[in-house]
């Protein structure tokens, strides 16, 4: 239990961190990734009204076949990225929330990078 308490130590770290020098504004908004064990969440929030946009996880209805893969990531990107097209937005700030740039992470940041957002 201790090893586990101190990886969540140390991305909350990591997330305060990274929080300090990012932030969504109307023109660009955030990206927020988060990932469990068993889901992967997407939203993309304006920090000065404190509003979420749009939001892509594999909990919805239609997603739920969707395992944690990185294969599914770039789905789940995809369809965050088709969301945001849909709502006009086409450049994003891309928040990783602590966690290392690699895997799943990766995959939803390349995925929405295919739609054309640009980060």
């Amino acid at each position: 239990m201790k090893r586990v308490d101190e990886k969540r130590r140390k991305r909350l770290k990591r997330k305060v961190h990274i929080r300090k020098r990012i932030s969504g504004t109307p023109e660009r908004l955030r990206m927020s990734v988060f990932k469990s064990n068993k889901h992967m969440y997407v939203q993309v929030v304006d920090d000065t009204t404190g509003k979420t946009i749009a939001t892509a996880s594999n909990v919805e209805t239609e997603n739920r076949e969707l395992r944690n893969t990185v294969e599914n990531g770039t789905k789940i990107g995809e369809l965050i990225g088709k969301r945001l097209k849909d709502l006009k937005v086409k450049e994003v700030v891309f928040d990783r929330n602590g966690y290392l740039y690699h895997g799943i992470v990766k995959s939803i940041a390349d995925g929405a990078r295919k739609t054309g957002i640009k980060f």
